[in-house]
């Protein structure tokens, strides 16, 4: 076949029918045909020209069956890619993390979580700086190349191989734009390939420019947005049509590394590779260097500067109301935080860190503000979020010492004990354990009242307490009110040895300022997709009334004590109130917890490795910090008594409540108090 398509094959049957074979010799003898005349003049052929011939034909048509053969394999191979490649005709269809928006009691925006979607738009309508940035910087033969730049690649090459690793792309707006429609990250041939095929049909289906503008509107640029609008609003605080030049300049900048780049996180790095775009504007033709200078001089006012008021609020918000985002709805989250009360416990924690904190030998601190009822106005679970995103209010287990000793003595009086009862204050040892009083000098004051005895913090006053009614006992109440934490049942859980953390020390005092109701802590109210949908709405109020209204009363009094002439006077304003000071062994922890009719709060002060501080008591920084922000707190508000002033009357006393039953105990308990006056 070869040859007669290409050479010289058989003549045509026609040809055939006219010449005839000669006929035979009659003569019996054969003689040759005569030579046939030349054509066209032409002589006989040499010899070997047809083999010549022949094998020319072979070779086009291997070549040709070898062509074919690749074009049907490449073919294969493009329909294989491309069998699942991304629906290309929807290209609005993203991956995204659901949206979480926490707003504060009063409307105002703490936090957003997931990813986030400014408004699309039309390049028309941008600054012709940010198009001419991103040109600048990542493509500037866009206009001119059909979706590759073999040129920006080559120039890529060599630089990267003299500079020995990565330090130039060579990808297009394009491939990047293709790289943007899979819905999932990856790293393969058969991925590469895929880039490839979607940006040589992007380049085939759309006009340059609708390729930039798709791009503009999809790509991520840092701290959860996408598209050049959103990221505006997030760093600049407006729309990317009202963008100037440094602000383009900034966005183009972050389509590198935009975390490395984020100018709220890193200033520096921002403003040196906001600077090297602006240089390439001036390289593109599209700018002066005297207008690369000018934008500079923009910097400081042109980036929202991020505030990190109410972050460890927010971020414990955050994993409880995870639950109720998906992947079809974003949520806004209507928190119970008070923003200006947040912004002063920030601010009156830092201040007094950095006026005593290294004298005390304390790095760290925590505090916690809510409602008698529960609700979180302020919580901040350390000192610096940016540094630090530990929330010692809510992760931070730390052992309460002191502060620990309302549950003991709400045992105590629930087990019929009086205020107004005697108790031994003098060293005790019970087995290998010999508390101490570590306040005072540990002075020792012999037979003194329960209610003094709270109020100076006796240690060995409390160990002899909980020996007569029983640890057991001090548990239930705890766990009745609110301590969810592991406690072991000894002795020196009198002295706060057991871990809890801040937020359900400070809940559990919240039962002695709701009227002894139970408290159940809480930071939202309600929860609304992103119709306006309500799916969560708080309702309920705790658990009724857990302490009796004669228990309320006593307890009340006692931690009044405490403030008013006990180891808590500096946690004093100008209202009752009542609380107690807690420090752990060897000085590891100190804390304060207190309340009002109004407000209740929990400090916290302590050093994160658990190094001692130097004698820092509760009754020092936690209770100034206490004191502090309290003062802000009830500004403007009246004055009002505890909630236990004016309860009932307790029922008797129990036999089996351990505390002192017969009169001549008493009556010996006050002639010694008379001899001591009398100095016998």
């Amino acid at each position: 076949m070869a040859s007669s398509f290409f050479g010289r094959g058989p003549r045509s049957m026609k040809e055939s029918r006219s010449e005839p074979p000669p006929p035979p010799d009659r003569g019996g003898t054969s003689k040759p045909p005569p030579p046939r005349p030349p054509r066209n003049g032409r002589g006989p052929r040499p010899p070997g020209s047809g083999g010549g011939r022949r094998l020319l034909g072979m070779l086009i048509n291997f070549s040709l069956t070898v062509a074919i053969w690749v074009a049907i394999g490449l073919g294969g191979v493009i329909a294989y890619y491309a069998y699942d490649l991304p629906d290309l005709e929807n290209l609005t269809a993203t991956a995204r993390r659901p949206s979480i928006t926490l707003l504060s009691a009063d409307g105002e925006t703490i936090a957003a979580y997931g990813d986030v979607y400014g408004e699309p738009v039309n390049l028309q309508d941008l600054p012709a700086s940010l198009p001419q940035a991103v040109m600048a910087t990542e493509d500037r033969h866009f206009y001119s190349h059909f979706g590759l730049d073999l040129i920006g690649l080559a120039r890529a090459m060599v630089v990267n191989l003299r500079a020995g690793h990565v330090v130039q792309g060579g990808s297009t707006i394009t491939q990047q734009l293709a790289k943007n429609l899979f819905l999932t990250p990856e790293r393969s041939l058969k991925r590469k390939v895929q880039e490839l095929l979607m940006a040589l049909w992007l380049e085939h289906k759309f006009s340059k420019d609708q390729i930039l503008t798709l791009y503009l509107n999809r790509v991520y640029l840092g701290n959860g947005t996408w598209g050049v609008d959103a990221a505006a609003r997030r760093y600049f605080d407006v729309p990317a049509t009202r963008l100037n030049l440094y602000q383009s300049a900034l966005l183009a900048g972050l389509l590198k590394a935009p975390s490395r780049y984020n100018p709220q996180n890193d200033r520096e790095q921002s403003v040196k590779r906001t600077t090297q775009v602006l240089a390439n504007m001036v390289a593109f033709g599209v700018i002066s260097p005297e207008q690369a200078s000018e934008a500079l001089k923009n910097e400081q006012s042109s980036v929202r500067q991020v505030s990190h008021t109410g972050r460890y609020f927010a971020d414990w918000i955050h994993d409880l109301v995870d639950q109720y985002a998906r992947d079809d709805r974003d949520i806004v989250v209507r928190t119970t935080l008070d923003m200006g009360l947040q912004r002063r416990v920030e601010a009156e924690l830092e201040a007094l860190l950095a006026k005593s904190g290294s004298k005390a030998g304390v790095s760290q601190a925590a505090m916690v503000v809510m409602t008698p009822d529960g609700a979180i106005r302020a919580l901040t679970g350390g000192r610096d979020y940016a540094t630090s995103q530990f929330n010692r209010a809510v992760q931070g287990f730390r052992q309460p010492g002191s502060s620990f000793k309302a549950m003991l003595y709400l045992a105590a009086v629930e087990a019929g004990w009086d205020e107004n009862d005697m108790i031994e204050d003098s060293p005790i040892t019970t087995g290998k354990y010999q508390p101490e009083n570590i306040v005072e000098s540990h002075r020792y004051e012999g037979s003194i009242t329960l209610r003094h005895a709270l109020a100076k913090s006796s240690n060995v006053a409390a160990v002899r307490l909980i020996e007569r009614i029983g640890p057991k006992r001090v548990v239930a109440v705890a766990k009745r009110l609110g301590i969810t934490s592991q406690l072991h049942s000894d002795a020196s859980l009198a002295l706060g040895t057991g871990e809890v953390n801040l937020v359900e020390l400070t809940s559990a005092y919240a039962t002695f300022a709701n009227a002894g109701n139970g408290v159940f802590p809480f930071g939202f109210t309600e929860v609304r997709d992103n119709r306006g949908n309500v799916i969560y709405h708080r309702e309920g109020a705790g658990t009724g009334q857990i302490i009796s209204p004669h228990a309320l009363r006593e307890m009340d009094d006692m931690l009044s004590a405490v403030v008013t002439e006990g180891t808590g006077k500096a946690a004093a304003i100008d209202r009752p109130i009542a609380g107690k000071t807690g420090t752990s062994q060897d000085y590891r922890d100190a804390w304060f917890i207190g309340f009002s009719a109004d407000y209740v709060g929990g400090v916290w002060f302590g050093n994160d490795d658990g190094t001692s501080m130097h004698r820092t008591t509760g009754g020092s920084l936690p209770a100034q910090l206490w004191h502090n922000v309290m003062l802000a707190a009830h500004k403007g508000l009246p004055a009002r008594p505890l909630p236990g002033q004016g309860g009932e009357e307790a029922p008797s006393a129990e036999n089996e409540s351990g505390r002192p039953s017969q009169p001549a105990e008493t009556l010996d308990n006050i002639w010694n108090g008379l001899v001591k006056m009398l100095g016998g």
